[in-house]
């Protein structure tokens, strides 16, 4: 299967640019001439991003409407966008239900749910009428439970869930929905930010051969938006080979 060959003409707003996949997506999208508006609400990162690699630095916090409206007023002045990457979420703590904290639980619905639903519905009109692609970064998280995963669990299950409903209500208006489910991926904050030390986000990936980083996950995603416009990647699950499921991770892997 081959891409489209004018990716000069392709636009698309990527969020969570500020670090991991969202980051590694602006450089790949960038790299094969997009122009890539870059989403976070890290400001500094973003401008350091952008003197990089070019993209169009738009500091948001998509969990916040003022900001999201913002931000497409912004992207609209430039022309709009023809795609919308949404891969601002991630997840807090490891409580288990009886001991779930309310702030780590709405953290989580706000960044993976509400922010993805608001950003996507302002930028629905413009992307109709490109006949576009919304790209959603779930997880497998959203596919089997875990002890001491509900609120991320919830959080990821609802996002796709939507993302499924976005693609039938869209169809007919040649709009492409594509969900990525990324396994254990590897990158410098996710597992920091769950967990709050270094040494613990450390046992995360200690002994295993070869995780995911954020480049595998981005070069997927720019080959699934990048794909002829009549293919729709519906669902795509992305795990290092050492991980079969959730629960079956190989450590210290020949």
């Amino acid at each position: 299967m081959t891409t489209t060959d004018n990716s000069s003409s392709r636009s698309a707003v990527v969020t969570g640019a500020s670090s991991g996949i969202g980051q590694a997506t602006v450089r790949a999208l960038r790299a094969q001439g997009w122009t890539v508006f870059a989403v976070a609400r890290r400001a500094e990162r973003l401008e350091s991003l952008a003197a990089e690699s070019g993209a169009i630095a738009v500091p948001a916090d998509v969990s916040v409407q003022a900001d999201v409206d913002a931000l497409v007023a912004a992207v609209s002045e430039r022309g709009g966008a023809d795609t919308l990457i949404n891969c601002a979420g991630g997840a807090r703590g490891t409580e288990t239900w009886g001991d779930a904290i309310d702030e780590n639980w709405e953290f989580m619905w706000q960044s993976n749910v509400m922010g993805t639903m608001r950003l996507t519905r302002a930028l629905l009109p413009q992307l109709r009428a490109a006949r576009g692609t919304v790209l959603n970064v779930t997880s497998t998280a959203a596919l089997a439970s875990y002890e001491g995963g509900s609120g991320y669990n919830a959080a990821k299950a609802a996002e796709r869930a939507m993302t499924q409903a976005l693609r039938l209500e869209e169809v007919e208006n040649g709009l492409r929905v594509i969900e990525i489910l990324p396994g254990l991926v590897q990158t410098e904050e996710f597992s920091l930010r769950r967990l709050g030390s270094q040494s613990a986000a450390d046992d995360v990936y200690a002994g295993v051969d070869n995780p995911l980083t954020g480049e595998d996950v981005a070069e997927v995603i720019r080959y699934a938006v990048s794909a002829p416009a009549h293919v729709n990647l519906d669902e795509i699950v992305i795990r290092p080979q050492v991980q079969a499921a959730n629960h079956k991770l190989i450590r210290n892997a020949k």
